[in-house]
């Protein structure tokens, strides 16, 4: 059950940093598509698959996460260190591999990018290194008074 609750967190927080990216980035500011490199249309229906894809992961990762609830097997810093690990390795993935490496699109056009991805996959490895903290970090017993 610690692998379960590790992947709920794990789907969780890539499924929120998907979503909020998609959200903030795609939707509000209007940077970029998920798919940049064709027509606005072809961005627009890139957008809506991203956005979907999100929030199945979001779902599957509550589903995951109710069922260990339910049979009172959570472990909860399982589920934190996953998601800060989803979170970050989402992050980290889009940075690395989709904005530069693929060249799917980037953050923002017409700017001088470093400043963007530094914060950006920053952002990402510090949530994974948080992400690890968690996890390794062990469970305090409390010792005999006195």
């Amino acid at each position: 059950m610690r692998d379960r609750s590790l992947l709920a967190g794990l789907l969780m927080g890539v499924g929120l940093a998907g979503f909020l990216d998609e959200t903030v980035f795609h939707q509000l500011l209007h940077w970029h598509h998920f798919y940049d490199r064709s027509t606005s249309t072809a961005g627009l229906v890139s957008d809506g698959w991203f956005h979907a894809g999100s929030w199945l992961a979001v779902v599957a990762g509550l589903f995951l996460f109710a069922d260990l609830q339910r049979r009172r097997v959570t472990d909860r810093r399982r589920v934190v260190a996953g998601t800060l690990l989803g979170w970050g390795g989402f992050q980290l993935y889009d940075g690395l591999v989709q904005h530069k490496a693929l060249g799917l699109h980037q953050i923002r056009y017409g700017v001088d990018l470093l400043a963007y991805d530094l914060v950006w996959n920053g952002a990402g490895l510090l949530a994974v290194l948080a992400g690890v903290v968690v996890l390794r970090r062990r469970r305090r017993v409390p010792g005999p008074p006195g």
